[in-house]
């Protein structure tokens, strides 16, 4: 299988967990490539910080199984000559730089570029330089965010606070800028968690768009009843959903409006989650999403899109990823 979205920590972050624990755990549930996300510590936006990081992935990965690839988002801000160099870099360096991510919002880490002007200047740029990679998008737009509705005593309102519509906008505003820009790339929809984001998305790709969407197990498998039952321990960013979006993401697995599984594996430390923080450890929950599938009479050739056709083809990865995951597993 290819998670396309793991958030990996280790270094000053090792508390959380470290990158050998990580791809150790990973690989017993069936994944056997990691996509690591840029919002580490320090943050995957320059040369030296994303050679460091993939050689030391690398020698984790070969240090468990030498099967297993490890590579990682570039991290894009809104200068130009930023985005520029990490071109050039991802001309050299990929698979290895397996595309860029813009947090559109902010979430963990504090890269969100939220104003509209900057996230077109993105768009812009990655045409200009005739970028034709992956953008993957978190989408989520500020203006509609509402903290001062979280309360850490009650956990649900994390919904309230980062709610649907937000995510909807904003998926609505990277299509747009997609037009408008003339970007010719390929733009991917991290964590989808609404069905008015599924529809938006089904209906740029039937326009010709090449647009993805992806979706995690807790979004498919959970529902905002579940966020007030654990304290914080189910708190990520998108927040869960109602019951309808909930179904609705499930239901695109199965119908093919979202194109593969990603885990979003984001773990922290007990006391990190009691203070608010947002992400899970999330490997363990593909066991459950493909269990579930099965149990739905899900196709043998849609499981295999879900878990590393479209995935591979997207990014264009070399290799062979043809494991699915045993829900027996571990």
């Amino acid at each position: 299988m290819i998670d396309v979205h793991v958030h990996l920590r280790d270094g000053v972050q090792q508390a959380k967990e470290t990158i050998a624990h990580a791809l150790a755990v990973g690989s017993q549930c069936g994944i056997e490539a990691f996509f690591d996300m840029p919002n580490t510590d320090p943050p995957l936006i320059s040369e030296s910080a994303i050679d460091q990081r993939i050689r030391f992935g690398m020698q984790q990965a070969a240090s468990i199984d030498e099967h297993i690839f490890y590579g990682v988002y570039a991290g894009i801000t809104s200068d130009v000559k930023q985005i520029q160099n990490m071109i050039d870099l991802y001309r050299q360096r990929h698979p290895r730089i397996v595309g860029f991510k813009m947090f559109a919002g902010h979430s963990t880490g504090n890269m969100g570029l939220v104003d509209y002007d900057r996230q077109q200047v993105v768009y812009q740029t990655l045409a200009d330089c005739g970028y034709c990679g992956v953008l993957a998008v978190h989408c989520e737009k500020e203006s509609l965010l509402r903290p001062e509705r979280w309360d850490s005593l009650r956990p649900w309102t994390h919904s309230m606070a980062r709610p649907a519509e937000a995510e909807v906008a904003s998926v609505a505003d990277q299509i747009d800028m997609v037009r408008s820009s003339g970007y010719t790339g390929h733009l991917h929809i991290c964590h989808i968690s609404t069905e008015d984001s599924i529809r938006l998305v089904s209906k740029a790709r039937s326009e010709g768009m090449m647009i993805s969407c992806g979706a995690t197990p807790h979004h498919a498998l959970l529902d905002i009843t579940s966020a007030g039952q654990h304290w914080n321990m189910l708190k990520m960013n998108p927040p869960l959903r109602s019951i309808h979006d909930r179904d609705a993401v499930y239901e695109g697995l199965l119908s093919g409006k979202v194109d593969w599984i990603e885990s979003d594996h984001a773990p922290h430390t007990l006391l990190d989650k009691i203070a608010g923080a947002s992400g899970i450890p999330a490997f363990a929950g593909i066991l459950l999403l493909v269990s579930a599938l099965r149990r739905s009479g899900i196709s043998q050739s849609r499981l295999e899109d879900l878990c590393y056709k479209k995935a591979q083809s997207v990014f264009a990865l070399p290799g062979s990823y043809l494991h699915i995951p045993d829900e027996q597993a571990i």
